[in-house]
């Protein structure tokens, strides 16, 4: 009997198992094409037929209001901590943005470059309530920025921040896009990269507030454009036709499991498993992050007593992967242990790593 796997990278991240197995098909023909999914020209009438039924699920999952135009863009969110102040800093010259963890705290140290930004940094120990995550109260700014989940820390904000009428909210949604409901017309934009939720690296989905299109600073390429994408319908130049399918496959498949409201019940159910466990191993397992802000994609803890011990961690790592446990060390910069649980990650793959911890926990800890 061959060893089963579960992959836990928190990206790029497992496809499901179905979506692989259409796309080996797809990679040596498409449909009646004669050629490789891969060599499908961006001009051709399949490609505009693949990014067309990507909006259409896009729309369908999320219930996009008609007045949001949909970007595939390429840079992936890195790119977008560019081309948002680029495109939306006109307006006043500020924006506002709110620091929860590593990849908020670069978006505001890219758009600094492009005009004034003030930041506010959360405590991410504390519970996440009123004015602790509504501290701008003015109508200077151009947008409001946040990230909804930060990978690294494994923190995750339920709250869409309060702002003044007519200051749009712009939310980076990468690594819990399609995990859960979104009210969009809240939004004055949201994007996402798709290699965590979504599909493969290499596209990055926009969709954003139809009249905050045209007015980008001077400065702006014309490949962050967002007036100069929409007008060209994402194909301003060659975009990246294969990790678009791969989307457009990875949501249909999430609309023939129920849909966002299905993916936050598993969601939830698979992260609960593993927190209780952080909760009842007496400090053996820990997290520093409030509960009301705890990650339901990237449950990120500490192994070992006094909050961590790497050589018990590096322990926890080697032994998880001999289990067949993949891709469960922390990021670079905090350590520790991170188990991203996206849409791909089946509750039997997050009960194999619960029953890991558990045995783990048996045989090293001491009273």
């Amino acid at each position: 009997m061959s060893q089963q796997f579960s992959y836990f990278s928190p990206g790029p991240a497992k496809i499901p198992d179905e979506v692989l197995s259409g796309l080996q098909e797809d990679l040596l023909q498409y449909k009646d094409t004669h050629i490789s999914i891969l060599e499908v020209s961006h001009r051709s009438k399949e490609f505009t037929n693949i990014i067309e039924a990507c909006e259409k699920v896009v729309r369908k999952l999320l219930k996009v209001p008609d007045n949001y135009r949909m970007l595939f863009m390429q840079g992936g969110a890195t790119g977008q901590f560019a081309a948002v102040p680029l495109n939306l800093l006109a307006r006043t010259g500020k924006a506002d943005y709110i620091i929860t963890g590593t990849w908020s705290e670069k978006a505001a140290k890219e758009a600094s470059k492009f005009g004034e930004v003030r930041q506010v940094k959360l405590d991410n120990t504390e519970p996440c309530k009123g004015d602790k995550f509504s501290p701008f109260n003015d109508t200077e700014a151009s947008y409001v920025y946040y990230c909804s989940n930060e990978t690294v820390h494994g923190v995750e904000i339920q709250a869409i921040p309060k702002v003044p009428a007519g200051v749009p909210i712009v939310c980076d949604m990468s690594s819990n896009f399609f995990t859960r409901p979104v009210d969009v017309a809240k939004f004055g934009m949201i994007y996402g990269g798709a290699q965590k939720n979504i599909g493969t690296p290499g596209t990055t989905l926009v969709i954003v507030r139809e009249d905050l299109l045209g007015s980008p600073l001077p400065s702006c390429p014309a490949i962050l454009d967002y007036t100069l994408l929409d007008k060209n319908k994402s194909v301003y130049n060659t975009p990246a036709t294969f990790p678009t399918h791969v989307m457009k496959e990875v949501l249909e498949w999430v609309s023939r499991h129920g849909g966002v409201e299905e993916m936050e019940r598993r969601c939830i159910q698979k992260s609960s498993l593993l927190y209780s466990i952080i909760d009842q191993s007496n400090s053996f397992y820990s997290t520093q992050v409030h509960p009301t802000k705890r990650s339901r994609v990237n449950v990120v803890f500490r192994v070992g007593a006094g909050g961590g011990n790497e050589a018990t961690e590096k322990k926890f790592v080697d032994e998880a992967m001999q289990q067949g446990l993949l891709s469960l060390k922390g990021h670079r910069s905090v350590g520790g242990i991170r188990a991203s649980l996206y849409n791909a990650i089946t509750l039997d793959d997050t009960r194999r790593l619960a029953h890991f911890m558990e045995t783990f926990l048996k045989e090293n800890y001491s009273a």
